[in-house]
């Protein structure tokens, strides 16, 4: 049901649950334990399928689904890197959610970074940008790899053909797999697998992070949020 950017809706309740904001603030339901969760948590556990000990590694590190899917992959005994832009970022992906490193690819080197973090390649790639980020992770991966595409954030608004990766040959080299992710096919899971996301939150083991800003008349601006990499978490616009 397209709601669009409105003040309210006026219509039947289809396509819609109810909340309860005694459990959990209401912004929560748009990130952890809404959309965003599922996303993060059926794209990682069903596509990417980490195994304990494995090095995952994550594009949008910072944001709304990668910061989830990588606290998800630090509890399933995995080294997790994260790739985000600016130092405030990877100092909040290792400080406050436990990553075990981060590549800041606004002020260094992706491939140098991943050679220092990954040193025995990348065993699951979780994709949220696509482009030159998407091309450097490729070849570093490990045998029998995972590539899950979760987005292309960097392809969005391109004005000319998207990017495809050029080195998709080490997926061959390497007998990897890439694998596109829609979370919408996993709607008849979504109870089951927030049940056991707020029980990790409950237990401290899982923080979700809401950049929150006020004002429907800000919409325009706060879109551009998400193409530059502004903000944190999950990007929620109060009415």
């Amino acid at each position: 049901m397209p709601l669009a950017c409105r003040d309210y809706f006026l219509g039947e309740p289809r396509g819609f649950y109810k909340v309860d904001p005694k459990l959990a603030p209401l912004p929560r339901y748009l990130s952890a334990l809404g959309m965003t969760g599922m996303t993060a948590y059926f794209a990682l556990l069903d596509v990417g399928a980490p195994k304990e000990g494995d090095t995952v590694v994550l594009s949008g590190a910072a944001g709304a689904v990668g910061s989830i899917a990588g606290q998800i992959a630090k509890l399933k005994g995995c080294r997790v890197i994260g790739i985000a832009g600016g130092a405030d970022k990877c100092k909040f992906l290792i400080e406050e959610l436990g990553f075990d490193g981060a590549i800041d690819y606004k002020n260094e080197d992706v491939h140098a970074g991943l050679k220092r973090e990954c040193p025995k390649g990348v065993d699951v790639y979780f994709d949220n940008v696509g482009g030159d980020i998407l091309d450097a992770v490729l070849s570093r991966l490990a045998m029998k790899a995972r590539v899950v595409i979760c987005g292309a954030i960097s392809q969005y608004n391109n004005k000319e053909a998207v990017k495809g990766p050029a080195n998709y040959l080490s997926l061959l080299v390497n007998r990897a797999r890439m694998e596109g992710f829609v979370v919408m096919d996993y709607a008849a899971q979504f109870a089951a697998a927030g049940q056991e996301m707020a029980g990790w939150m409950a237990k401290g083991q899982l923080k979700s992070k809401e950049d929150i800003v006020e004002g429907l008349e800000t919409f325009p601006e706060t879109l551009m949020k998400l193409f530059s990499g502004e903000n944190f978490g999950k990007l929620v616009l109060k009415v």
